[in-house]
């Protein structure tokens, strides 16, 4: 009986230890982050039921689908020689655009990142011009061109470029922000400037990761140049436009068909240079094997860098290509600007012309709606989907293979072709956009997912393993908790490029706010676009401003 006198003093002393032991605490603006995330949810799932969006409304208006195929009859393409012409068009004026984007957003970058910029004054100006750039459409773009320079490539190359500016220089900035600061520090501690600091010891780190960016918007922009053909830019997009205007529908599906192939084709070549730029390596080849100074300097030419040299004469000579098939009248660069003063005088000042406050607030109310419906929809299949294209989730590699397959096919359907068809299938309004839009945002936000739960460490992963836990209770417990903050990031990612692709849909029939914006543009009720464009950017910038502090409280 003494030997178990001590128990009870154990038992107490653990219990103290307990009580002392550091608690857990929320802090209050976590809190208060935690309620917006739920209060966004319940807005997504009640703007999902105020659109009407049914399953079996829509099994019900296949028969509109039938009878609409019946009179399409067989699908027609253009002459040979034309579509030739028109996919090196469009294809030019989309490499040509993300270019002209891609050389831009490199000092933009640089006065945006935190650890470049000269100063507060300059990086706020950096970061205002990415999210303005971001907020302006580019079929608003496309049309202000097309007033100063009349039809042509032009107007879609600084459309497609200007708009493209603020997503490769915000992800630019992101990068830099992320480098590693020893060999900038090394080149600052032997004097070098600041151009050589940027080249010598920021460049080659954030480089590969620029150059997915710029791929990664090319696709998108190759996708959206289909809509910019509505607005009098040339290609396949105002051949497809053309088509559907005249009820030749025989025509545009099959211009909607070439469409759809180039994106695939587009999107396959970009991952497979995406995954050679990332995973390759300096330059896909390597550390140098050099052991003295001699040898250093006179580069060995391995097969490596045989084949990195041939890749970038062959880019340099597709660029060259894509600029010169475009046809651009560089003169028109140079008296435009006597036009500049007129044009700008029609979209000032703002008004809603013919239509009241009510229905255009309303008209913007339901184009949020759209982008909150579609990412809720989006997100329920993109975990799923991503989560089996993740390494460290999925149950063997045919399934990653699968599934990473799967978001590429997904990747490569526009959303403004399947806007198209879902019209046929259910009617004008919101339910096609919505939908179209939720599909089309699934190969994105499910590669972003998968690459985010990749990246998790595999500290918390094994431990749960080894306690005996099963494959989906690691998933549960380790893998997702710690992909949930990028999750997060990458759901208002989702909801900042839908709230601009809903607008760009209504303009095909899909609902909210983008029928007044087409209206008024072919009307040429400017200032009524100027109006719409500014509800826009506030809404833009909004949800900006709202990513800014989750990515800050959840990071």
């Amino acid at each position: 009986m003494t030997a178990l006198a001590p128990a009870p003093r154990a038992a107490a002393t653990t219990a103290s230890v307990a009580e002392r032991a550091p608690k857990h605490r929320l802090s209050p603006e976590r809190i208060a982050a935690g309620l917006t995330l739920a209060a966004l949810v319940v807005a997504s799932l009640f703007a999902l039921n105020s659109l009407g969006i049914s399953l079996p409304s829509m099994l019900e208006s296949w028969s509109n689908a039938e009878r609409f195929f019946t009179r399409v009859g067989s699908i027609s393409f253009p002459e040979p020689l034309e579509l030739v012409q028109l996919t090196a068009l469009t294809l030019g004026i989309v490499v040509t655009g993300t270019l002209f984007a891609a050389i831009c957003s490199v000092p933009i970058a640089y006065l945006a990142a935190s650890n470049t910029t000269p100063g507060p004054g300059w990086r706020a100006a950096a970061r205002f011009i990415t999210v303005f750039t971001r907020a302006l459409p580019d079929v608003v773009l496309a049309m202000v061109f097309v007033l100063l320079f009349s039809l042509g490539s032009l107007p879609g190359i600084l459309a497609i470029g200007i708009h493209s500016i603020g997503m490769i220089s915000k992800l630019f900035a992101d990068a830099i922000e992320q480098i590693d600061e020893g060999p900038r520090r090394a080149v600052r501690a032997a004097g070098g400037s600041r151009l050589q600091e940027f080249t010598s010891g920021i460049l080659p780190q954030v480089l590969p990761s620029w150059v997915a960016t710029v791929l990664h918007r090319n696709d998108i922009n190759l996708r959206g140049s289909v809509v910019l053909g509505y607005v009098g830019v040339a290609g396949l997009g105002l051949e497809m436009s053309h088509a559907f205007k005249s009820l030749n529908y025989s025509l545009g599906l099959g211009v909607a068909i070439v469409m759809f192939a180039l994106c695939v084709l587009m999107e396959l070549i970009s991952s497979a240079v995406r995954r050679a730029m990332l995973h390759g390596g300096r330059a896909s080849g390597g550390p140098l094997a050099a052991t003295t100074v001699e040898a250093a300097a006179r580069r060995p030419w391995t097969g490596s860098r045989v084949r990195t040299t041939v890749w970038g004469w062959v880019t340099a000579a597709l660029l060259i290509g894509a600029v010169a098939v475009c046809n651009i009248q560089w003169g028109d660069l140079v008296t435009v600007w006597a036009k500049i003063p007129p044009v700008a005088a029609q979209f000032w000042p703002p008004s809603f012309g013919a239509y009241d406050w009510t229905r255009m607030s309303g008209a913007m109310l339901e184009t949020i709606a759209i982008a909150l419906a579609a990412a809720v929809l989006t997100l329920l299949a993109s975990i799923v989907i991503g989560s089996f294209a993740a390494r460290n989730v999925a149950p063997n590699p045919g399934t990653r293979a699968g599934a990473r397959f799967l978001l590429v096919g997904i990747r490569g359907v526009p959303e403004v072709i399947l806007a198209i068809v879902l019209i046929v299938i259910t009617g004008l309004g919101a339910q096609a956009g919505t939908l179209a839009l939720a599909f089309g945002g699934i190969g994105l936000a499910g590669k972003l997912i998968a690459d985010s739960l990749e990246e998790v460490k595999g500290g918390p992963e094994r431990a749960i393993t080894a306690t005996g836990a099963s494959r989906f209770q690691r998933y549960a417990a380790a893998t997702l908790p710690q992909g949930a903050p990028a999750i997060i990031g990458h759901s208002f990612y989702l909801l900042d490029t839908n709230i601009r692709a809903a607008t760009i849909l209504g303009i095909v029939g899909g609902g909210g706010i983008g029928y007044y914006l087409l209206n008024a543009g072919q009307g040429s009720n400017y200032g009524v676009v100027t109006a719409i464009v500014l509800m826009i950017l506030v809404t833009v910038l909004a949800v900006e401003g709202l990513a800014m502090w989750m990515r800050r409280v959840f990071r």
